[in-house]
């Protein structure tokens, strides 16, 4: 009976990996179908002749190397910014006990609940005020500080024991000391976990660097991807083909952290 129940586990989850994976592939092939074949009714899911014009045309036209480099400039910047501004503060907010340093955790947990809309306004009126404005600076520091990357963070270090750090201490070590010489290598797994997050985030937004930059060089790639988007017809090849090179970067990332990524999930949250 439990074989039998572990295989019926085992089919549903194939089958949602399936359902899942099939977008992802069939924007794949479709990327190397030509003209013809990406119009074709009925559709084609694997083409009869694999071509890489709509890359080649893609990149010729859109520009993308230097699209490229401003969207790798902002994530990397502000996927490293992220981690050092949260791991500090979900430290401080899972070691140190200070007066009001609960209500502190609400309040800042509590604007997860704050949809993005109701605060760009304000967010954009200190961008404007910091001079920030179309800047590529300007979409890097406002995310600096996540309210899910401080959970996941003081989550993870509630499991790491007072009394390793009490240690610490008392061989002479300083707060600063212990942070990056202990604290840091502990949190590994949660903080790789949280570099993916925020490799995503800051590669796949758009909205923020649609209101923040007007100057067409500085675009990122989700900015780019929109150019070939017009007012009557749409791009459909090339915009498929860059829509497969953004995927590659997230995908290295998830493949080079998988591990550490899995451990984080898995322990983040659970206190012994």
């Amino acid at each position: 009976m439990k074989k039998k129940s572990n295989i019926l586990v085992y089919l549903a989850l194939i089958v949602l990996v399936c359902i899942f994976i099939f977008p992802v592939i069939w924007v794949v092939l479709s990327s190397i179908k030509d003209s013809t074949e990406l119009y074709s009714w009925p559709p084609k899911f694997i083409p009869d002749h694999p071509t890489l014009k709509n890359f080649i045309t893609a990149f010729e036209k859109g520009n993308f190397g230097s699209y490229f480099l401003n969207s790798t400039f902002v994530t990397v910047t502000a996927t490293i910014l992220t981690l050092l501004v949260n791991t500090m503060a979900g430290y401080a907010l899972a070691k140190y006990r200070f007066k009001g340093d609960t209500w502190l955790l609400i309040g800042f947990i509590s604007t997860l609940m704050i949809p993005l809309e109701v605060i760009m306004t304000p967010i954009f009126t200190v961008i404007s005020k910091l001079g920030l404005y179309n800047s590529l600076w300007g979409i890097i520091i406002p995310p600096a500080a996540t309210p899910t990357g401080v959970f996941l963070i003081r989550q993870y270090l509630l499991t790491v024991p007072n009394e390793l750090i009490e240690a610490a201490r008392i061989d002479g070590a300083g707060e600063w000391k212990i942070f990056w010489k202990l604290i840091v290598p502990i949190a590994k797994p949660i903080i790789s976990v949280l570099a993916i997050f925020s490799f995503m985030w800051r590669w796949d937004d758009f909205i923020w660097p649609l209101i923040v930059i007007s100057d067409p060089t500085k675009y990122t790639v989700q900015l780019a991807l929109s150019n070939f988007i017009g007012e009557y017809n749409v791009d459909w090849g090339s915009l498929l083909a860059m829509s497969v090179v953004t995927m590659i970067p997230v995908l290295i990332v998830f493949l080079i952290f998988q591990k550490q990524f899995i451990q984080g999930m898995a322990t983040s949250g659970m206190k012994d």
